[in-house]
């Protein structure tokens, strides 16, 4: 019986080792370039398995998630660099390092840098949640024509650093993902930019505008997380559920930092089916994604959940079960110092309303569009509607011309 399973996996491994080469033989010839300032050989690579991957029950690396980064970003047009952004072992004057760790080895941020026209305004984007850089990968080439566009994978998440996440609090957490963020800052000598954050990379990107709004232009949150709280935005129905013992199961869980991402990891060489079924599903809505869309974006997150656990073990310090802020974004809006644009698709599960709430407390330009024929991925599901809506929001850094940057049909601003 062991024989046969062990026959089973070492199959399964080969045919996502198959799957991979089919991957690498698809990708142009004539994708663009690009160059990693430090080598592969460094501290911020991931150590070399002694087990061949066909043999391995997680067929990962980061050396796989580099490679599945650029044969999705094979998709993009625009040329682009991709580098490894040291940031040290910890915030200077601290005594703790990326994070209680032992170890002094610098850690990195992984970052790409679209060419852009001179003189262009920087826009840096920040994923969410469960997710990577490349995600972005169907806007890249349209704002790039507008801007400076550097997108990041955060510490813990994508090809960055995957440091041991050992933080016990709210606060140690969220200076976990500020502070990184911070220091690639410097590193890269960034001011006065556009800063947008995705869902949980919007939460960040306000909690990093609060506490550092003198380098941050503009604000873009898309679909973000954060903005309301467990006493006063939680539903009768979820309180009702919380009560069976479903909910009870799910809510232990979840303060047992229990992550998707860790259903991915337990199925061994068979995770990457269970991703592609996801992709399917979750990205078969709106404008949809075209089948090599699909199979490098499948590939691509399927290697960014299945790597070591770091950053994604910030879930229960941030946010109760039900996905409420335990510091939420709403109590701090009268502190808000940097203009703000909310982005939210129509199907969007995160509520436009906190930010709604959150605007009347705000003593600086506040804008809320919301883009149709779109969910929660509104990047993805309505391209073109989210490309109008940053654009807009961004007019008065731009070149004069385009019609002022109006609203793409459909898409409103309420």
């Amino acid at each position: 019986m062991s024989f046969r399973l062990g026959l089973k996996r070492a199959e399964s491994s080969f045919l996502a080792k198959t799957m991979a080469q089919k991957l690498n033989s698809s990708v142009p010839a004539t994708a663009p370039a690009t160059t990693t300032s430090v080598p592969v050989t460094s501290t911020s690579a991931t150590k070399k398995s002694l087990w061949p991957s066909a043999l391995r029950w997680i067929p990962t690396s980061t050396d796989h998630i580099i490679s599945a980064e650029k044969r999705l970003l094979s998709l993009v047009q625009t040329p682009y660099t991709q580098e490894l952004v040291n940031i040290g072992s910890g915030p200077p004057g601290s005594k703790v390092r990326w994070f209680r760790s032992a170890s002094n080895e610098p850690r990195f941020i992984n970052t790409i840098t679209f060419d852009s026209k001179e003189n262009a305004p920087t826009l840096v984007m920040v994923h969410g949640y469960a997710a990577s850089q490349g995600f972005f990968f169907k806007n890249f080439d349209t704002l790039a024509k507008h801007f400076r566009v550097i997108a990041i994978d955060q510490l813990g998440w994508g090809g960055s650093s995957r440091p041991d996440f050992t933080c016990k609090s709210t606060e140690e957490t969220e200076a976990w993902f500020i502070d990184s963020f911070e220091e690639w800052r410097k590193a890269k000598n960034l001011t006065n930019f556009v800063l947008l954050g995705h869902s949980f990379g919007g939460y960040i990107a306000s909690k990093y505008a609060l506490k550092h709004p003198e380098h941050v232009q503009h604000l873009i949150l898309v679909g973000p997380a954060g903005f309301t709280s467990e006493t006063e935005h939680k539903s009768e129905r979820l309180t009702k559920f919380q009560a069976t013992w479903k909910g009870a199961v799910l809510n232990h869980l979840w303060e047992s930092n229990f992550t998707p991402m860790k259903v991915v990891r337990g199925l061994g060489p068979f995770g990457p089916n269970l991703v592609r079924k996801y992709t399917s599903a979750r990205f078969g809505e709106g404008e949809g994604l075209a089948e090599q869309e699909s199979l490098l974006l499948t590939d691509y997150v399927y290697h960014t959940l299945a790597a070591k656990a770091s950053g994604e073990l910030c879930l229960k310090h941030i946010f109760s079960f039900g996905a409420f802020a335990r510091s939420p974004l709403l109590q701090r809006s009268s502190d808000w110092k940097v203009p703000t644009t909310f982005i939210y698709g129509f199907q969007d599960w995160m509520d436009y309303k906190g930010a709604d709430a959150a605007r009347k407390n705000m003593k600086v330009p506040c804008e809320i569009i919301r883009v149709p024929q779109a969910g929660h991925f509104v990047f993805l599901d309505n391209a073109k509607g989210f490309h109008s809506a940053v654009l807009h929001a961004c007019k008065r850094f731009m070149s004069p011309g385009v019609a002022n940057y109006p609203l793409e049909e459909g898409v409103i601003s309420v």
